[in-house]
């Protein structure tokens, strides 16, 4: 199932429509007392209803038909405010009810927020941010008219329908019939076109998604676009997902316009038989307040039943919103924590890999046998070949991954049968790809500790000397960094990044790449801030740039899923394996361009 493709349309497994109300209703339980709340109210307001037709036919066959004007007057007022408080209880339920489907969205979203959070680094890598966002979102944003509807409107609907129906049935059942003869095809017809239109919806969540997915991706790579001047050819694409997309919703629409026909032509029909029957039996039981009393409890039976259709009409809708909400939700992670976990101690920095084999797909070998030992405090150095399996390394001794085969060890524990907060707590990874979010400098360096003063950014800033350009700034530590920290250079980029590893104050810290995009007159600032960085913590760096690496206590050489060569810089040169060819390599390279 290809879910990757910002252009491609996502396939998604369709679910049960009980199960899927069955977990939409299960939100509502949390709020049972104010849900029961708005449902008193609407039975206030339902009975009222249904009062008022009894009340006008005693008016009109007792009271007008006698000349009782006291009586006349006495019923005006009662249904006058019985009126008035059915018109207050309706407004506070309204409000009761909005603040009810505010707070289940807030639950959903957050729910499905921090679900996405913990979910595996494969989930992040086999979908677009804009297919993502679509779920969090627009979807979750689809299901408020649900909530809402369900309680103020189809339960109260479904009682009206109900008690409507024994009222008519109660004053003369002849007339209920022929009043509610059309209603089982109406049901039928109102099914059958229930099932086509939740696959035009679906269709239409999926190239929104798509769509949004394109547009995050199109914005994203602006400088790119732009580079290559591909603003006409991305324009080009922009136009069809959006057509695509508005095609598929007219679409939808169109089916769902058949609803509301469907239940004025059962309502137009039906008055006309009641008319026909009232007409042709007047005179036999039929009185002139009991056409009157049928009049207002035909509109007040169709009536629901087009809310009930209004609601259905929605419930299909939702029923694309959530399935793409529920699937996200239904994946489970990787990597969990397992039963009996047990919290990290501090950790103290000895990492051990036994016999570890590993691949990201079946088949696919990236480690292969993989055991060494790495003592507290040391600096290892992991270089190799492209794609050999040095970030592997570290993604397992982040528990990013698990192994097919062996064990990793830090302290001489399984990381396995350890909390993954308490082990990623007391760890410092730094990619060559420096991320900074859309905040001042200050804000991004104490996003590694978030409880940290003024003093410990400035300090560890000026450890790793970032603090002379920052405060060249215009607003020295208090700037904004823009999105991305688009606004600073890599090497600026590089630094903070720093400072906030070292303010995290990691027992293992894992650098890759990290001083790669970096010049070489701020490289020499940043290794001087690295050795402070490095100092008292078990450290792996993996760097290309061989230069960077050579005072690194040991030096393990990557190739071909294994360790082929250990030791430090001089006894590897004078090994004259692998790492001599890389070095010699990119010696020969650097001095040829020189």
């Amino acid at each position: 199932m290809a879910k990757n493709m910002v252009k491609q349309d996502e396939d998604l497994r369709r679910m049960s429509n009980f199960v899927i109300l069955k977990r939409l209703f299960s939100y509502l339980g949390r709020y049972k007392f104010k849900v029961f709340v708005v449902i008193m109210f609407l039975i206030f307001e339902m009975t009222v209803s249904l009062i008022n037709p009894v009340l006008m036919k005693t008016a009109i066959d007792k009271n007008i038909r006698n000349g009782d004007i006291n009586g006349l007057f006495i019923i005006g007022i009662l249904m006058v405010s019985l009126n008035f408080l059915a018109m207050m209880a309706s407004r506070t339920r309204i409000v009761k009810m909005a603040s009810v489907t505010n707070d289940i969205l807030l639950n959903i979203r957050h729910e499905l927020y921090s679900h996405i959070q913990k979910l595996s680094f494969s989930f992040f890598d086999s979908r677009p941010v804009g297919k993502i966002l679509a779920r969090v979102i627009g979807d979750v944003n689809s299901l408020q008219d649900l909530f809402n509807n369900s309680v103020t409107n189809f339960i109260p609907q479904i009682l009206t329908v109900i008690c409507v129906g024994a009222m008519m049935f109660y004053l003369n059942s002849k007339l209920a019939m022929a009043s509610m003869i059309l209603l089982p095809m109406l049901v039928i017809g109102l099914f059958s076109v229930e099932t086509l239109s939740r696959r035009r919806w679906q269709e239409f969540r999926r190239k929104r998604s798509t769509f949004n997915a394109y547009t995050h991706e199109d914005f994203s790579g602006i400088k790119v676009v732009q580079e290559f001047a591909n603003e006409d050819k991305t324009s080009s694409v922009f136009f069809k997902l959006v057509k695509d997309m508005m095609d598929s919703f007219i679409k939808a629409v169109r089916l769902n316009d058949l609803f509301w026909p469907m239940v004025d032509a059962s309502y137009g029909i039906g008055a006309v038989i009641l008319y026909y029957f009232s007409a042709k039996f007047m005179g036999y039981g039929i009185t002139i307040g009991t056409i009157i009393a049928f009049t207002m409890y035909i509109g007040m039976f169709w009536r629901p039943i087009l809310d009930i259709s209004n609601f259905y009409n929605s419930l299909v809708m939702s029923f694309a919103s959530a399935e793409r909400i529920f699937e996200i939700m239904d994946i489970e992670p990787d990597i969990v924590d397992m039963k009996n976990a047990i919290k990290m101690p501090k950790i103290k920095g000895n990492v051990e890999f036994k016999n570890v084999t590993f691949g990201y797909d079946d088949g696919n070998v990236v480690l292969d046998n993989v055991s060494f030992k790495v003592n507290a405090g040391e600096t290892i150095a992991l270089v190799g070949p492209t794609g050999a399996g040095k970030t592997t390394i570290v993604n397992l001794i982040s528990r990013f991954y698990d192994p097919s085969k062996g064990a990793v060890l830090i302290d001489g524990k399984d990381i396995k049968h350890v909390e993954l907060e308490s082990l990623r707590s007391q760890m410092g990874i730094m990619l060559q790809d420096t991320f900074l979010f859309s905040d001042t400098i200050k804000e991004n360096i104490r996003y590694g500790k978030l409880d940290a003063t003024d003093d410990e950014i400035i300090a560890a800033a000026k450890a790793v000397n970032a603090h002379e350009f920052i405060m060249k700034m215009e607003k020295g530590y208090d700037t904004e960094v823009n999105e991305r920290g688009s606004r600073l250079s890599v090497g600026q980029r590089q630094l903070i990044s720093f400072a906030r590893a070292l303010l995290a104050n990691p027992r293992i810290l894992i650098l890759d790449e990290a001083t790669s995009n970096i010049d070489t007159q701020t490289e020499r600032l940043v290794q001087q801030g690295i050795k402070k960085l490095l100092s008292g913590r078990t450290s792996f760096v993996i760097a290309h740039r061989l230069s960077t690496i050579r005072d690194a206590d040991r030096i393990m050489v990557v190739d071909g899923g294994r360790i082929v060569e250990v030791g430090t810089h001089d006894e590897l040169m004078n090994l004259k394996g692998l790492y001599y060819d890389l070095y010699m390599s990119q010696y020969k390279f650097l001095s040829e361009g020189a």
